[in-house]
């Protein structure tokens, strides 16, 4: 028997074989093989299951079994939990993992969540100074001199000296008054103190999310699961 021929290939002999992509690519361990398809199985804890069709089968040397599609590919076409809907498991002495009374087709459900999130803006409050006119009154008292005539007796004989003047004479008598000058001086009147503080405040917020319902037909009708 030719072992590169996948004609001839003794598919019981591939249980357990190492198994390669086109580029020489690790895709695991063959754990199962069906009436149309190669189950395998890559990775112990995080496990991935390929249900590769056997016309992807390359070659077989007796120790590893090569497909013609990437590990890429695989991921992208055949990465399942359980065959491909219609395929036939053949009996082969495969597999220490039990025989399965029922087949199970995991279909995921998704939903949108909404995510919340805050951002800081900043804005300004502007603080203005400016100059207004006004006018002050103040009371001021001042003191000046002025003069009063008050007519007497004379107390004595008037002296050869003091005879009565030939011309208009003029005596000058100082008179004192105070002035008022004005000056204006700048002093602090009052402060203005400006304070921030937070403030907290609930707004709510709300947005159209989408979800995924499953509805199933069968021969008993039609039952509809919504999440």
């Amino acid at each position: 028997m030719s072992k590169g021929s996948t004609s001839n290939i003794d598919w019981d002999d591939v249980i357990k074989k190492e198994a390669r992509g086109s580029g020489d690519e690790d895709l695991g361990e063959v754990q199962e093989v069906g009436q149309d398809y190669v189950l395998v199985q890559k990775g112990m804890l995080n496990k991935q299951k390929f249900y590769i069709p056997k016309d992807q089968v390359e070659s077989y040397d007796g120790n590893t079994l090569r497909f013609r599609i990437s590990e890429d590919d695989a991921k992208a076409r055949y990465l399942r939990d359980s065959p491909p809907t219609g395929s036939t498991a053949a009996t082969t002495k495969s597999s220490s993992m039990p025989k399965r009374e029922a087949e199970e087709t995991t279909v995921p459900l998704t939903e949108e969540r909404l995510n919340v999130s805050k951002k800081e803006s900043a804005k300004e409050a502007t603080i203005t100074k400016e100059p207004y006119t006004e006018t002050k009154r103040v009371d001021v008292p001042v003191t000046h001199e002025e003069i009063s005539v008050e007519r007497r007796p004379a107390s004595g004989s008037a002296s050869a000296a003091e005879s009565p003047v030939q011309s208009k004479t003029e005596t000058k008598v100082p008179l004192k008054q105070e002035e008022v000058q004005v000056t204006k001086q700048p002093y602090v009147k009052e402060e203005v103190s400006v304070k921030k503080k937070p403030v907290t405040e609930t707004r709510t917020v709300s947005d159209e999310v989408t979800s995924e319902k499953v509805k199933v037909k069968g021969t008993s009708g039609e039952e509809e699961i919504e999440e």
